[in-house]
């Protein structure tokens, strides 16, 4: 029998070849948002090495909206004929590209964390961060400016307006980023909105701008197409978002045409104690798609190939995405098969370097496939 992390997984019309995913990492190295050979090179390596599904790292809806200056963006149409370069490689090696939209909120306007993360000077082109509340996220980041709601409307559109761009670039899914302690997670965070409008207060007001944002990307985003959110499952601090709430919330965003829920954890504040371990959040994961009747992906200290398939065959997610681990080894889903005892199916181009038993893809399988076309595994 197969093993079940090597399996197919179908959302809508897109199949998965399998349920190992890359998950999206900011690698600041962009220049106005644009995409470059560096995001080439690092996700297409990922998608030669066997991962079902590539997603580019969190995309900047507005040039406000990056964590840092050098962030990716598709803010504007010009981001997308590098983009799209980047999805046909991804289909060329058999996997599946999806791409996170993003706002960063009161997280933003930084320099790049390379060699230590600080706040813009104005020489460096500090731009003015935005949040729920004007609630700094610490003493070395911008007082953010609360957003009005004729502010909130724009970034509802901001979002929609992404999402279009990410489907002229030929994406087969796009994630809404609700994690993290960015834009969105700030106002179903009770420690960072205090708004006493129709956005802030109680659970139904804290997740109003979230579903606003879910309902125009589905408008916007094909129907037959999935949609992704990630959400953190915990703030991990007493009065800050709960797990009964991201369960209570995946509730809605099934309701509202989310189709997987990608399920981290914390970033709201910095001074959360995390018991950070092996697949630590996994019972999150679990637990949004048991009670809330929604598929999940689980992430997090995810490194061996046996316990990643047993998160799969215990009903626990139905995808696993790696993020460090990729880094490490670009190559582990072609090494989890054989771990797995599977046949690994390296690229033609690599075949002489791969272990004994292993096979080449197919032309089916490394030809470019149009969106929703199934493909083997």
């Amino acid at each position: 029998m197969t093993a079940h992390l090597l399996t197919p997984f179908q959302l809508r019309s897109v199949v998965f070849p399998n349920r190992i995913g890359v998950s999206p990492m900011c690698e600041y190295s962009s220049e106005d948002g644009f995409a470059n050979d560096w995001h080439l090179v690092h996700l297409g390596a990922r998608a030669q090495g066997g991962a079902g599904l590539v997603m580019v790292e969190a995309s900047a809806i507005t040039p406000e909206g990056r964590i840092s200056i050098g962030d990716l963006g598709i803010w504007k149409d010009e981001h997308v004929e590098k983009l799209a370069q980047i999805v046909r490689f991804i289909h060329s090696q058999g996997a599946r590209a999806g791409i996170q939209l993003a706002h960063a909120g009161r997280k933003g306007s930084m320099t790049v964390p390379f060699g230590g993360e600080r706040l813009l000077t104005p020489e460096q082109g500090r731009w003015q961060t935005v949040a729920p509340s004007a609630i700094p996220f610490s003493e070395s980041y911008s007082v953010p400016k609360a957003l009005d709601e004729t502010e909130i409307a724009g970034v509802v559109n901001a979002f929609a307006s992404a999402a279009k761009r990410a489907n002229v670039a030929g994406f087969d899914f796009v994630e809404i980023h609700g994690a993290h302690g960015y834009l969105l997670h700030e106002f179903l965070s009770p420690l960072a909105n205090q708004r006493m409008d129709q956005y802030g207060g109680s659970f139904e007001d804290r997740t109003r701008l979230p579903i606003e944002v879910v309902d125009a990307v589905r408008a916007a985003w094909p129907e037959h197409l999935p949609l992704f959110m990630r959400i953190s499952a915990t703030d991990w601090v007493d009065g800050g978002w709960t797990p009964d709430e991201s369960v209570e919330l995946a509730r809605k965003l099934r309701d509202h045409g989310v189709d997987l829920v990608d399920v981290s954890s914390g970033g709201l504040v910095p001074n959360a104690k995390i018991p950070a371990g092996p697949g630590f959040q996994v019972p999150f994961a679990e637990r949004v798609r048991k009670e809330a009747g929604v598929p999940t992906a689980a992430v997090g200290l995810i490194t061996e190939a046996s316990q990643a398939n047993e998160i799969v065959a215990n009903g626990q997610a139905d995808l696993v995405l790696l993020a460090r681990e990729m880094l490490r080894d670009p190559y582990w889903a072609l090494h989890a098969a054989e771990e797995l005892g599977e046949k690994a199916s390296w690229p033609v181009q690599y075949l002489r370097a791969a272990p004994q038993g292993s096979n080449s893809r197919s032309a089916v399988e490394r030809s470019t496939n149009s969106r929703g076309a199934r493909f083997s595994s």
